[in-house]
């Protein structure tokens, strides 16, 4: 009788676009960013967020950081 190797099925590895995906609050703050650069002018809300989501999925996600409230003591 012969004997078979069972093999596993290949494991997929994650990239770095993957596990740095930005949750929807990034995009929509990022979408806002770019709305306030062209000074409220018209635009295509649409095409903000893409290019925002586009944008902070190329960084880093160790690069992000979240908005901090900093109070200052007058």
């Amino acid at each position: 009788m012969t004997k078979t190797k069972q093999t596993s099925p290949p494991v997929e590895k994650k990239s770095a676009k993957t596990e740095a995906k930005p949750s929807h609050d990034e995009i929509a703050e990022k979408a806002f960013q770019i709305y306030l650069q062209r000074n409220g002018a018209p635009g295509d809300p649409m095409q903000d967020w893409i290019r925002a989501e586009r944008e902070l999925s190329e960084k880093p996600k160790s690069t992000r950081r979240k908005n901090k409230v900093v109070s200052i003591a007058a």
